[in-house]
This record gives structure tokens, C-alpha cells and sequence, in this order.
């Protein structure tokens, strides 16, 4: 389905406009995420990310202690926002997690329900397994700083490197900030931010010379990538 700005259009009763609320001058942000150690995070700062994500999730082959992740955080520079990943955690044990590392954000994975998000008490963005325009439905209950836009795997929570459908993105756009994530590379990620328009990109596997560790020659050419494209 493709819809104009301010063109109004219902999915499954729920009237949506598409509007255009970001600058498309404005450089997209970039998270890198999965981050285990020092050297792979400070090489994403160097590379001019914006935001970088720590799993504090003990299923994920990615996942990081809350101490090295909190020993991590105490040496980025400013204005580079650290992520939590969290999935069906409880909720004190997050704001626990939050404050003990300096997590600015809590990006949650699994089904956490609109009122998780509220109760939670910190600034949330809701990740989204999107299958079809019915999740839209979906989004529209929470009231939280953004949503994350994956591809549907089953039983897995994220971190698949799988693509999701870039115009599904584009048209989820009007219910709030989207950070598109799912099989994003270097080598896609331009045609990726032209087609869904988001608000930020947020990248695994794509830069990883294997699960747990970047490969910093992709990571920095993704950053360049992402930075180099408007829409």
C-alpha cells in the first residue's frame, strides 16, 4: 500500500494519516547494538553512532553481564545514548539493571504490555516483530518514545538478520518514531532509509565478524552509509 502525506487511510478500522513529522534533512540515527566488549563499542562511537545497545538478556548469544555493560557505559562520551535490551523482564529487575550500568533507554523484545511500558517509569522503545499491517493495531497502545520494527521469526526475539517489509515500515511511520532494524548491512542500508523513511536504523549481525564480536570495517562503513542518506 503506498499513501501520500496527510492522505488519510484506515488498517483494520484504525484511521491513520500518513504525515511527514521528521526533517528529511536531518541525518537518520544510528544504533549499534549487541555490543559485548570495549573495543567493539568505542569503534561504534568512533564511527559516529548515535546510540549503542547492550543485551542484557541471558538466552541471547550477544548477551553482556550488567557489570561489564555498566563498566562500558562509565567510559562513553557524551551524548551517546546507551540501550538496554530487556526481554519479558521483571520490571523492578530493569529499573535495578537501568540505574546500576546508566542505561538511558530500555528497548524491550518480548510481550510486554502497554501498561509494562507505563509502569516501567523510564524512556522505552517497544520492539515490534512486524508480520503484516495488523501489528499497526498493536503500536497504537503504547505510549512509549518509539517503536522497533523486526522481522517475525518465530520464537526468536530479535536479532534474526532478517528483513522486514521496508514500505510496511514506511507506512507505520505516522503512529510515532520508527527505528528499522531486521537484515539491515552496509550494502542495503541507503535503499533501506529511502524506502521506510525512519527515524534511526539499528544493526546486529550486519556488522558482526560473528555473534558477539563487530567487524569494524563494516561497522564504520554502515555509520557512513546510514549518515550519507536523507530522505
Amino acid at each position: 500500500m503506498s499513501v501520500k502525506a496527510d492522505e488519510p487511510f484506515a488498517v483494520h478500522g484504525l484511521q491513520l494519516i500518513r504525515a511527514s513529522p521528521y526533517n528529511p534533512r536531518i541525518m537518520v540515527k544510528v544504533k549499534i547494538c549487541g555490543n559485548t566488549n570495549l573495543d567493539d563499542t568505542m569503534a561504534a562511537v568512533q564511527a559516529g553512532a548515535d546510540a549503542v545497545g547492550f543485551v542484557l538478556y541471558a538466552k541471547s548469544p550477544r548477551a553482556i553481564s550488567a557489570k561489564t555493560a555498566a563498566d562500558i557505559i562509565a567510559r562513553l562520551p557524551p551524548f551517546v545514548t546507551p540501550v538496554g535490551v530487556f526481554v519479558d523482564e521483571d520490571l523492578q529487575v530493569v529499573r535495578e539493571r537501568m540505574d546500576e550500568c546508566g542505561l538511558l533507554l530500555a528497548q524491550l523484545h518480548g510481550s510486554e504490555s502497554p501498561e509494562y511500558c507505563k509502569d516501567l517509569k523510564r524512556a522505552v522503545v517497544k520492539a515490534v516483530r512486524v508480520r503484516d499491517r495488523r501489528d499497526f493495531e498493536l503500536m497504537s497502545r503504547y505510549q512509549v518514545a518509539g517503536y522497533l520494527l523486526d522481522a517475525y521469526v518465530q520464537g526468536i526475539p530479535g536479532g534474526t538478520g532478517m528483513a522486514i517489509d521496508w514500505d510496511l515500515a514506511a507506512d507505520a511511520a505516522q503512529l510515532g518514531p520508527i527505528v528499522l532494524a531486521g537484515g539491515l548491512t552496509p550494502d542495503n542500508v541507503e535503499e533501506a532509509i529511502r524506502r521506510a523513511r525512519p527515524y534511526g536504523v539499528d544493526v546486529t549481525s550486519g556488522v558482526e565478524a560473528f555473534p558477539g564480536k563487530k567487524d569494524h570495517a563494516k561497522l564504520r562503513t554502515f555509520v557512513a552509509n546510514a549518515k550519507s542518506s536523507i530522505w
